[in-house]
């Protein structure tokens, strides 16, 4: 939504504009401030609700995150059995 959303605003700048668009869009001080509306959309949405949401968030997210985490040692596990299966082992 927000890529869509920032396309819809800058579709009818000319090309030269654009630049002075996003530049203020890249300081620290807007970043802080979009991330701290983002929270407080957040909690709005979910956390004043009494959501159980946020915990199917919090868990998908850790299931995700040790995939993650996990996923270059399985990688290397698996290449080595090829190459175990390849040489005969």
């Amino acid at each position: 939504m927000a890529l869509r959303k920032f396309y819809s605003e800058i579709k009818g700048l000319k090309v030269k504009e654009v630049p002075n668009y996003v530049k203020p869009m890249l300081s620290m001080d807007y970043v802080k401030k979009s991330v701290q509306k983002g929270l407080d959309n957040y909690h709005a949405k979910y956390i004043e609700t009494s959501s159980i949401e946020p915990l199917y968030h919090v868990c998908f997210g850790g299931m995700i995150l040790s995939y993650l985490i996990a996923l270059p040692e399985e990688r290397r596990h698996l290449e080595h059995q090829q190459h175990a299966k390849e040489h005969g082992h």
